[in-house]
């Protein structure tokens, strides 16, 4: 994917130097890749020019470069980005036995969640975009197997008569084991991803985000995770 890349910049921007600025310092993967016949040639037309350096300032009818260079302007179009994890996961306040704050405890126990979908001391709280629950950079898929997961807890909860079900946290433990040993393996871990200013990591500069798995195995384990994981009530 990364040679591909390369080529399709190549072809699309024959100029060394403004192909060098386009070039990212960082390795493929390590931000969502997006998908362009287009991009990279818009700025080879005659009224486009890259500034790569940074802004500086902003003026009333111009910007400022952090090189100094001054340009005048009729509109500004922000496309900043946004931050993730700041607000979003949770979006809400969620709490749990004793007072817990699923947002506060993520935050200063690491972010996780058995299967992407459960946390110890919250019981009955399922989520369809917890921490190692998107797979394969598709949320239809991601939904389909977690949805698997669910069905199946919400049938063994219904056949023992049951009013709540809870991940133990011994499973919760071995799970987040699992998945940290398995980034390890990827280019999150091994990339050089410093300076992607990517939201697959979190604050903690864990990449929680993706399951580092393939679809087919995510699909297998929802189907065949042992129920014993689950204390139920």
């Amino acid at each position: 994917a990364s040679d591909v890349a390369k080529l399709h910049r190549y072809l699309s921007v024959r100029d060394p130097e403004l192909r060098a600025k386009l070039t990212p310092d960082y390795d493929f993967g390590c931000k969502r890749p997006t998908f362009s016949n287009s991009y990279y040639r818009t700025f080879t037309r005659p009224n486009v020019h890259l500034q790569a350096g940074g802004i500086d300032r902003i003026e009333p009818h111009a910007i400022v470069a952090a090189d100094g260079t001054r340009t005048e302007i009729d509109t500004l179009v922000l496309a900043t980005g946004f931050d993730l994890w700041e607000a979003n996961i949770p979006a809400i306040d969620i709490i749990g036995r004793n007072g817990r704050n699923l947002g506060k405890w993520w935050r200063e126990n690491r972010f996780q969640a058995y299967q992407g979908v459960s946390v110890p001391q919250f019981p009955n709280y399922l989520s369809l975009a917890s921490p190692y629950a998107f797979i394969g950079l598709n949320f239809f898929n991601t939904m389909e197997y977690q949805m698997r997961i669910m069905d199946r807890l919400l049938s063994e909860a219904r056949r023992r008569q049951a009013h709540t079900f809870e991940v133990t946290e011994e499973a919760n433990a071995r799970f987040l084991d699992q998945m940290t040993a398995q980034v390890g393996d990827t280019v999150f871990a091994l990339g050089r991803c410093a300076h992607a200013r990517s939201y697959y990591f979190n604050p903690h500069g864990e990449a929680t985000l993706l399951r580092p798995m393939t679809a087919r195995a995510a699909i297998r384990q929802a189907t065949d995770f042992p129920l014993s994981d689950y204390s139920f009530s």
